[in-house]
């Protein structure tokens, strides 16, 4: 067998024109049409042009068609077949193009990859074709590929066309041991091929996804109030992100993404993640000091040993922490000023409004003449509200 997947354009400026079918993320834009066409010659089997086509369904291609002719025709079925795109008259998503033939006939496919790369309706759209021929011995034998291609399509529609050929092509060499045949890969394909309806998740997908949100926040003609973004994916120890892939990246990082905002300047924006942060399962702590039989008569619910902390950090993570030499902390004086002022209040409601203080006032610190701002971070655990006097 051989296999060629192609993705070239026609000349090098067009390539600036074709940047849009591979949108932000490295991808390619796959909201056209997509068409299949299998080009065999007559001593193919019907049995493999079926397979054939049921691969073609799991890859989502909406039209599928067939041109039965000699090797030496495929060339003039295939000009055909450009022209019909041509004449559509809109954009494709993609094209995945079978040549099946008997061994030894499709060896220099170039001239049938040119002739499609020539389709002006093809522009910067891939291209995939796939060389099926017969074993050396002359057995006509794609089935158990197009079999392992399909099976794979339908158990893994978030791979990637690579990854999913790279996978067929294992098995197929270890399914072959002492073929003298082994399949080939030709690839110039200018990002992400995924068929499939499910997307591969990418962590770095977090911040050009909220870049395109912050966007078009700043596009909005309406003011906006308030932002929520809420993050799910996998953990790591140190609070990153996890992707599929082993990728990582910092919620601090997203954060930043949406504090340029300007549409969300002085706006509050809430952060919900939904990830691991370690390994660690926490059996919480129960009361202590309790005989034995007290768990029969009465069973206060563990508390998680992580519960009820309060911590306030007087700059962010990485930033100065300004004191006056003579004044002291600006933090602690408002802090004791607005308790002074509402003993009895909620304390985090409290701390909002020592953080609104101090995010007013210019702070002047000893390292430099030039003012500068300071600004709170909170951390709780409370599970109930916290009045210092009642």
């Amino acid at each position: 067998m051989a296999f060629l997947v192609s993705g070239t354009l026609r000349m090098a400026s067009q390539i600036a024109g074709a940047r849009d079918s591979l949108g932000r993320k490295g991808k390619y834009n796959l909201q056209g049409p997509r068409v299949a066409l299998t080009l065999s010659s007559p001593e193919v089997s019907a049995s493999t042009i079926a397979v054939l086509e049921d691969v073609f369904q799991t890859l989502g291609f909406e039209s599928c068609q067939r041109r039965e002719a000699s090797v030496q025709d495929f060339l003039r079925e295939l000009t055909g077949f450009r022209e019909q795109l041509d004449a559509h008259g809109g954009p494709m998503g993609c094209v995945l193009v079978a040549l099946v033939g008997p061994c030894g006939q499709l060896r220099q496919p170039q001239q049938l990859v040119r002739e499609l790369s020539h389709c002006g309706a093809l522009w910067g759209c891939p291209k995939v074709f796939l060389l099926l021929s017969g074993t050396s011995g002359g057995a006509h034998k794609p089935g158990a590929f197009l079999t392992s291609l399909g099976e794979l399509c339908g158990r893994c529609p978030h791979w990637s066309l690579l990854q999913l050929l790279t996978e067929v092509f294992c098995r197929t060499a270890e399914e072959s041991s002492g073929a003298t045949y082994c399949p080939v890969l030709r690839s110039s394909l200018r990002g992400a091929l995924c068929l499939g309806d499910v997307e591969p998740w990418r962590p770095k997908a977090f911040q050009e996804e909220l870049a395109r949100f912050r966007e078009q926040l700043d596009t909005h003609k309406d003011p906006v109030s308030c932002a929520l973004v809420a993050l799910m994916a996998h953990g790591g120890p140190q609070g990153q992100l996890l992707g599929a892939d082993g990728q990582e990246v910092q919620p601090e990082a997203l954060v930043q993404e949406l504090n340029c905002c300007g549409a969300l300047r002085g706006c509050p924006k809430i952060f919900l993640l939904q990830a691991c942060r370690g390994g660690h399962r926490d059996a919480g702590m129960g009361p202590k000091g309790r005989p034995w039989f007290w768990r029969w008569l009465q069973a206060p619910p563990a508390i998680p040993s992580h519960a009820d902390i309060l911590q306030i950090d007087v700059d962010a993570q990485g930033c100065i922490a300004y004191r006056d030499e003579e004044k002291g902390s600006d933090f602690i004086q408002t802090l004791v000023e607005v308790l002074r002022t509402d003993p009895r209040g909620d304390l985090l409601e409290l701390l909002t409004e020592v953080n609104r203080q101090v995010c007013e006032l210019d702070v002047l610190g000893p390292d430099c003449d030039e003012r500068r701002k300071a600004c709170l971070e909170i951390y709780s655990s409370l599970r109930r509200r916290l009045c210092l006097q009642v």
